[in-house]
């Protein structure tokens, strides 16, 4: 039975979701009132080379054109600048890297002194960044993966210019309080390395890629005007409840309406007030992908805010997608609009040539053909936030995600600190502010494989995951692990139990024999201690493209085929009981830091780098499609 409206506004308003920041983070749109400039494309670029990587901050190149302080280069935004250049210092630089663009905006943006409010949004900058216009501190953001704004209207306003320098300045290091969290090794050996050496050590198997990975943009507001929106949907019989709040900015008083409108555009339903709920009978609800033959169905929910001031009136318009959809977990299954989902889907990475992390238009809808080719329904965003212009896509597919934080390598006893932990539960409240509308996002995932054995680990992920389900009640909450059963610290705390192996490669290597028997044990043994459902989140063996050998040897096609069907003739008996759902890894190769074991990246993927298939794609693809819809030749699937 479906909440109550009273229990819906209360959850809204006490929950915390909206007010866990300080503001919103909607995403830019251009409305009727609200006007967007994108700064795409081609930036100035320095590295600061210097020994102390100070040199931009003591000579304060932010002061003046960039062009001006030294040599620079043209770097596309977004893009990684690792792999732009043909400098290999560049390619596994460490410090601060600097980037300016000079911007004109159209002249009514200043010319109304009273009305129009400016904002500066970059969409993610790897890692650190701090943030000038003209010059002028605007301002700073710790984190990647992840948006962050500044509010510029005074700063252009106050001069009748239609232009502005922004500079940009961005830091790659990582330390044991970051997340990921990483480490800077000096190496103090004259005899072996040159002045003021050092390394960054990580704890993660991707590579480090740094810059402005997503779009920057300028767009306007009206000064008083939409700040934030929370929506949480439910479901009776066959109305959809869309129970939602607004919040506005500038003003205490305004009048708020709201537009439920369907796919054609008629409306659904209607509202007043910025505290509400919509009732859509026969509603079309939210389904994943090969749940339903329309899967992805979302509305549009059309906020209208309405204010009148001594001088002026301001009306502020946003459109935001509102899929309709529940999601629930019981102690042996996971529930979709009170249906069983099974997770059969893919790990993948924010990754490609060149470009590295870059935002990538065909990139993206090359991946999202190949994910629908492959019959995966679903996928988790390791080991960090993916853009938004990726999740809107999950969002419209009907592809389920687990939305992971940078979690990632917490394996240093510093790193469960105090210091990490209140910046790992701001992390967790940027990802629940950006992503909280999403009826794509299934689960959150606060770590991937933490050193969750420690004593330490026990308080630090019961406080992240107490304060990510105060944030968000509405869905589950795990981290991935790579811990025994029995020691896990975390375990008691999480909603799904989420396990990585790989059997027959990191032990037992070559071994094929030994993977059902030692799949079976863990899965008994985390089920029988935790009694909660279980999702094999990791799983998978590198093979190089072409190589071959029968008896199957590690590194070849034959050996991936077999390592992924072994572990499948465990989940087929498992999922009849308590196994959720499996995530091959990986949907495609991918780069990381040089290594012994690594051969120019890592070659786990069912894809190449270059999104060829290996021939575990076709395995997968025929479990996939089996298992959705009893089809058992390829000529019955879709082509993409």
């Amino acid at each position: 039975m479906a909440a109550s409206w009273s229990c819906w506004a209360l959850l809204l308003v006490s929950s915390g979701i909206t007010h866990a920041l300080d503001g919103g983070m909607l995403y830019p749109r251009d409305t009727p009132t609200r006007e967007m400039k994108e700064l795409n494309g081609i930036w100035s670029f320095r590295a600061d080379k210097s020994l102390q990587r100070d040199e931009g901050f003591q000579k304060q190149w932010y002061k003046r054109p960039l062009r001006e302080t030294g040599p620079v280069i043209d770097m596309p935004v977004p893009a990684s600048y690792n792999d732009i250049t043909q400098d290999i210092t560049l390619r596994d630089f460490v410090g601060w890297v600097w980037y300016e663009k000079d911007v004109i905006f159209p002249s009514r943006w200043v010319e109304d002194k009273s009305s129009s409010r400016i904002v500066l949004r970059v969409g993610s900058a790897h890692y650190f960044s701090i943030v000038w216009v003209n010059g002028v501190l605007v301002t700073q953001h710790e984190g990647g993966h992840l948006p962050f704004e500044a509010n510029i209207t005074s700063l252009l306003k106050s001069s009748a210019d239609s232009s502005c320098r922004i500079t940009i300045a961005v830091n790659n290091t990582l330390t044991p309080h970051t997340l990921p969290p990483g480490s800077i090794q000096f190496m103090s050996d004259s005899s072996m390395y040159p002045k003021g050496y050092f390394v960054q050590n990580i704890e993660f198997d991707f590579f480090n890629y740094a810059g402005i990975h997503r779009p920057v943009v300028m767009y306007t507001t009206p000064s008083i005007y939409i700040d934030d929106i929370t929506v949480i949907t439910d479901i009776q019989g066959d109305i959809g409840l869309v129970n939602y709040e607004v919040n506005v900015a500038g003003s205490d008083y305004y009048s708020v309406s709201v537009t439920l409108r369907d796919q054609e555009g008629q409306v659904a339903a209607m509202g007043l007030g910025s505290l509400g709920q919509l009732k859509v009978s026969n509603a079309n609800f939210w389904w994943p992908y090969m749940m339903s033959e329309n899967p992805g169905y979302r509305y549009t929910l059309e906020v209208k805010m309405s204010t009148d001031t001594e001088f002026n009136s301001f009306v502020d318009i946003y459109t935001l997608p509102v899929g309709i959809r529940t999601v629930k977990v019981s102690e042996t299954e996971f529930l979709i609009n009170g249906k069983p989902f099974y997770f059969h889907g893919v790990n993948k990475h924010e990754d490609y040539d060149v470009r590295g992390k870059g935002l990538d238009w065909s990139l993206i809808i090359k991946d999202f053909n190949l994910l629908k080719w492959l019959g995966a329904n679903s996928f988790r965003t390791s080991h960090y936030p993916y853009a938004e212009e990726i999740m809107d896509l999950c969002d419209k597919y009907g592809i389920v995600v687990i939305d992971e934080c940078p979690g990632v390598g917490i394996r240093l006893p510093e790193s469960f600190g105090n210091q990490s932990l209140q910046h790992h539960l701001v992390v967790m409240e940027e990802l629940v502010r950006r992503d909280k509308n999403r009826p794509s996002v299934v689960m959150w995932s606060v770590a991937n494989e933490p050193a969750s054995q420690l004593h330490l680990a026990g308080y630090y992920f019961k406080t992240v995951i107490a304060h990510t389900r105060e944030l968000d009640p509405t869905r589950p909450v795990t981290y991935v692990t790579n811990a025994r059963y029995d020691n896990d610290q975390g375990a008691p705390y999480v909603d799904v139990i989420c396990v990585n192996s790989y059997f027959s490669w990191y032990h037992d290597a070559g071994h094929l024999e030994v993977i059902q028997i030692q799949l079976t044990s863990e899965f008994e043994n985390w089920y029988e201690t935790h009694r909660k459902p279980i999702i094999q989140s990791e799983y998978g063996a590198d093979t190089i493209p072409g190589f071959h050998n029968d008896p199957p040897v590690m590194f070849t096609e034959e050996y991936q085929k077999m390592v992924l069907q072994n572990y499948h003739s465990v989940f087929d008996e498992k999922r009849k009981k308590y196994v959720i759902g499996e995530l091959i890894w990986n949907f495609a190769d991918f780069m990381t830091v040089q290594g012994v074991t690594r051969v120019v990246g890592n070659k786990k993927g069912i894809f190449t780098r270059q999104r060829q298939p290996k021939s575990s794609a076709f395995i997968l693809r025929d479990r996939y499609w089996k298992m959705a819809n009893g089809t058992t030749s390829f000529s019955q699937m879709p082509r993409y």
